[in-house]
């Protein structure tokens, strides 16, 4: 059976004498308007039985058989066995090539671990450095302030001592 496009088949109904060589052009088919509606045309497509095809012409013949000799067999063999050793190869060559991949990837791993530990550890030296030294320069200012009261305090106590011998 021929295949009709969708839009031949439109084209079809809207234009009669397209129709009407469709109909001549595809024989085992036939296309025939239904009673017009608002929304556009309608139409209702017939296949006719399909017409039994001869099994003669599938009916291919084979090629003539030629003889094989032990020579031609023990050459298809090698070649098949040298095919199967080249693949087995590729295979093996695939799978080394993977692992050196996987060997590479997990050294770049390992030293890029081994990096961000060193990193960790410097900035933390330095955090407990900082620390140290704030600490130590608090002390000395708490230490300085602790000096200037005990300074402030014997002035306070000579002036006191000087006014009760003055009053006295």
């Amino acid at each position: 059976m021929k295949e009709l496009s969708v839009l031949s088949l439109i084209c079809s109904c809207f234009y009669p004498e397209t129709r009407n060589k469709l109909e001549h052009e595809f024989e085992d088919m036939e296309v025939k308007p239904i009673n017009k509606r608002a929304s556009g045309q309608a139409f209702e497509v017939i296949l006719k039985p399909v017409t039994p095809v001869s099994d003669v012409a599938h009916n291919f013949p084979s090629p003539p058989k030629r003889d094989i000799s032990l020579d031609d067999i023990e050459k298809k063999l090698e070649a098949a066995e040298d095919r199967r050793k080249y693949q087995e190869a590729q295979v093996l060559r695939a799978l080394a090539e993977k692992r050196e991949h996987e060997r590479d990837v997990l050294l770049k791993a390992m030293e890029e671990n081994s990096n961000f530990s060193k990193m960790a550890e410097e900035k933390l030296q330095m955090k407990m450095e900082q620390i140290k030294e704030n600490r130590d320069a608090h002390l000395a200012a708490m230490l300085e302030r602790l000096q200037e009261k005990e300074r402030h305090a014997a002035l306070v106590r000579k002036n006191k001592e000087l006014r009760e011998e003055l009053t006295a």
